[in-house]
């Protein structure tokens, strides 16, 4: 039976952790933890809601570290998800939903899962959040970048102080940055790939930072200080077809190093992947889960190749994650001066 636990301190032995792999032996349940601070009200935090993706955990461990003799400048909350998942180093369990899409508003079927974000969700709206953050990591070569799910002047000015890379998005549902946008400014930050040591100081320098604001200023950011890009649909491979980077049997060849086109605008005619496969293709989802593969990749002479001038994000070249997930996602460019 899965249970939420609620903590008002931070176990003992929870700095002598040296991965989240040990976070189980203190936390057995997906826990949340509240620490007061000078201010109110509190700054949410989410970490490991994928089990693998490491630099939430670390980044909150060494916040917590500094703040151990003195009190943190503004109370924070924080939600440690898929505990049971990270003691296997895996994003999540074969018989697991994603956590990250089981939040409130989301399409998943009511499971254990979703009754406890749910949880999660009605004590931290009780609460009241100044910002929420959800940390997150990749597996392809992407600069760190903040999500939003709300084009405001606010929910834009948490996710600047991260990175000057926002990317909007309303699907996947499901997700913790839009469950809590209904309360609160809230970002998902992307920050690289898990394990690297630049990644956890920038969510370090960040968290520290959102606990020292005053305030998230209402007016809108300067056209140049921003580039806010909008999701326009999810890359996938179709189930009935074998897809591989290397090996040339495959139904789809997917380019080796495809990982290296993330956040680069890409013209029309860039080649995505080989196939000698007559109904080999790749799909695309747009926000109303309709596959509109067609509208973005075209074939040509055994590629397939881009339709029209876009850019990728999250393209990632673990073939696990491809099928439990996606490929990446489609962008386009949005105008901020539209926005403020």
């Amino acid at each position: 039976m899965l249970k939420l636990t609620e903590l008002n301190e931070l176990p003992q032995g929870f700095f002598a952790l040296k991965s989240p792999r040990e976070l189980h032996t203190l936390m057995p349940n997906p826990t949340l933890l509240h620490l007061q601070g000078r201010h109110g009200p509190c700054l949410f935090v989410s970490v490991l809601l994928h089990g693998n993706e490491d630099t939430g955990f670390f980044a909150i461990q060494q916040l917590l570290r500094k703040y151990q003799q003195q009190p943190l400048p503004r109370s924070l909350s924080v939600f440690f998800g898929n505990i049971e998942a990270a003691s296997f180093g895996k994003r999540r369990l074969q018989d697991q939903p994603d956590y990250n899409r089981v939040w409130p508003g989301g399409d998943m079927e009511d499971c254990e899962e979703s009754r406890l974000m749910q949880e999660v969700t009605d004590i931290m709206a009780d609460k009241g959040m100044f910002a929420s953050i959800d940390v997150h990591n990749n597996t392809g070569k992407n600069p760190h970048y903040g999500c939003i799910n709300v084009l405001d002047n606010r929910s834009l000015q948490l996710a600047r102080l991260f990175s000057n890379i926002a990317v909007f998005f309303e699907t996947p549902r499901g997700v913790q940055s839009m469950a809590m946008a209904a309360y609160c400014p809230a970002v998902t930050i992307e920050c690289g790939k898990p394990g690297v040591s630049r990644g956890i100081e920038h969510v370090l320098e960040f968290l520290d930072a959102a606990l020292h604001l005053q305030e998230l200023p209402d007016h809108p950011l300067p056209p140049h200080d921003v580039n806010i890009y909008q999701t326009v649909a999810r890359v996938t491979l179709p189930e009935e077809h074998s897809f591989s980077f290397n090996n040339p049997q495959a139904d789809i060849q997917l380019l080796p190093a495809l990982d290296r086109y993330n956040f680069s605008e890409l013209p029309a005619g860039t080649v995505f992947a080989n196939t000698a496969h007559p109904h080999a293709r790749l799909q695309a989802w747009d926000d109303e889960n309709v596959d509109v593969g067609d509208h973005f990749f075209t074939r040509e002479n055994g590629s397939i190749e881009l339709k029209l001038p876009l850019m990728p994000a999250m393209l990632t070249l673990d073939e696990t994650i491809i099928r439990q997930d996606c490929l990446c996602y489609l962008m386009k460019r949005l105008p901020l001066e539209h926005h403020s």
